[in-house]
């Protein structure tokens, strides 16, 4: 018996239901999710990390491939050539401490910046320079910053979330 770890795709904004499912017939599984911190006090707290996917770990000779993409909300194992890949399991670890650090951190590393505060870019080439908070791009930690370079010209430039920083307001920078 080889317990692996194999990455599973649900049907769109499923994810949940398919995690319960998977629960239910006592599979392993990660679920990674972070939270957030919506506008709208009703939405979830909680989003996927991976939107349409989660990781389940069980024993594909004993389960067989269609046990899991017969799941309700299922697509199915992601595969190559037809054959499941596995998903290391040093990944697995790296990811759920990562979700961990960002769920300590209290959310997303770039929650309750809103679109046209100053930013700085801490991390990267454009290290130092101020810039313009745009916009996170959805399903992934990256921002897309507005930096001005030459003539006032903002140039838009994407940069993953934990290169930028909030800039305190001018009163507090000098205390």
């Amino acid at each position: 018996m080889t317990l692996q770890w194999y990455a599973l795709r649900s049907k769109p904004n499923k994810e949940e239901a398919l995690w319960r499912e998977v629960s239910a017939r006592d599979y392993e599984c990660f679920y990674p999710c972070i939270k957030v911190q919506p506008v709208n006090p009703r939405s979830r707290k909680l989003r996927p990390y991976f939107p349409g996917y989660m990781f389940v770990r069980t024993d594909l000779q004993t389960v067989g491939f269609s046990g899991l993409a017969w799941i309700p909300h299922s697509v199915g194992l992601v595969s190559f050539d037809s054959q499941p890949s596995p998903v290391p399991e040093e990944l697995i670890h790296a990811l759920q401490h990562r979700v961990e650090q960002v769920n300590d951190a209290g959310g997303e590393l770039f929650s309750g910046l809103k679109c046209g505060e100053v930013v700085v870019v801490s991390g990267g080439p454009f290290a130092g320079y101020e810039a313009i908070f745009d916009v996170r791009l959805p399903g992934s930690e990256r921002v897309r910053v507005l930096l001005n370079l030459i003539s006032k010209q903002q140039v838009p430039l994407i940069l993953p979330a934990g290169q930028i920083q909030r800039v305190k307001p001018r009163r507090e920078r000098g205390r």
